[in-house]
């Protein structure tokens, strides 16, 4: 499928928009072993079809956004599998070409899909776990320069916006903003939170008005969340910057890393989306243990499917 021909900003002004759910819980239904340190950015190389097939299983169950597989794609982290930065770039690439190629394959043909090319905060190349604690240690400056390279690697692809998603950190989040400057393509910035704060401690007011008066900012929210969080800082969102709002959480299961297992239960009910629609939200979906069949009931309470 070709880039659609609205601007995300522009159908962002209309009804509000299904996002896709959790590109790792899909690959491993399909059957994918995600036990690496690239996750599941290690299937660019070894096997882009199952991601082209994750992606696809939401474009068919209503998602109008799908997000690259790049969330863990870092020069940094490829260079550790000995993978030479050419070919690395290349692999960013290939990210945003799967998820396009699957965009064809929507519920309603004649439905524009978008595509948010993953750019994940510097704690996802670390892999143990930092990118839900922030506070890494490195100024603005260093991680601006961290993420500019795989930024410039992604917009050579062309995805209709960037998401700079699960972002800890406040200090991170100017980072970036810094970093996606002149690029010539919208972003979206989506942060990852404990209840009225940043993961890193901050409040999300001040947090989310980093965006407020920037232009290239399509969309302000949070991501990889609880859905219970979720509903306040949606309307904190919309509050402190006038944005669209964009918000997918996690299914409300929590990760035991001592078992390396989910318990808990699933506390992610798309009924909950009427009060995101409501307090401003325009990007709507799920994050990890959030699957196609929870999407289509999503798209089917947003009403794009």
């Amino acid at each position: 499928m070709s880039v659609p021909p609205t601007p995300l900003a522009t159908a962002l002004e209309g009804a509000p928009l299904v996002l896709d759910g959790g590109l790792s819980n899909q690959l491993e239904a399909q059957g994918c072993d995600l036990s690496d340190e690239l996750w599941s950015a290690r299937l660019l190389a070894d096997d882009p079809g199952q991601i082209e097939a994750a992606h696809a299983a939401y474009a068919r169950a209503g998602a109008r956004v799908l997000i690259t597989s790049s969330y863990q794609a870092t020069y940094e982290g490829f260079a550790r599998r000995g993978v030479a930065r050419d070919d690395a770039t290349a692999l960013l690439g290939r990210s945003v070409e799967l998820a396009r190629g699957a965009a064809g394959q929507a519920a309603d043909p004649a439905a524009p899909v978008w595509v948010a090319a993953s750019v994940g905060p510097y704690g996802a190349m670390l892999a143990d776990g930092s990118e839900y604690r922030g506070r890494y240690g490195l100024s603005v400056a260093e991680l601006e320069r961290f993420h500019r390279p795989r930024i410039e690697a992604l917009v050579a692809a062309g995805p209709d916006v960037l998401a700079l998603e699960t972002v800890p950190d406040a200090d991170e989040a100017a980072a970036m903003l810094r970093a996606v400057e002149g690029c010539g393509v919208p972003v979206w910035l989506s942060y990852s939170i404990a209840g009225e704060t940043t993961r890193a401690g901050q409040p999300l007011r001040e947090a989310f008005a980093l965006a407020a008066g920037n232009e290239q900012v399509i969309a302000v929210g949070v991501n990889c969340c609880e859905p219970g969080d979720a509903d306040r800082a949606v309307e904190i969102a919309a509050e402190a910057t006038g944005k669209p709002v964009v918000v997918y959480p996690n299914s409300g299961e929590e990760w035991d890393a001592a078992a390396r297992s989910w318990r808990g239960r699933s506390t992610f009910d798309p009924a909950r989306v009427k009060a995101w629609r409501d307090a401003g939200a325009r990007l709507i979906g799920g994050c990890c243990r959030v699957g196609p069949d929870r999407i289509a009931e999503l798209a089917g309470v947003v009403g794009n499917h």
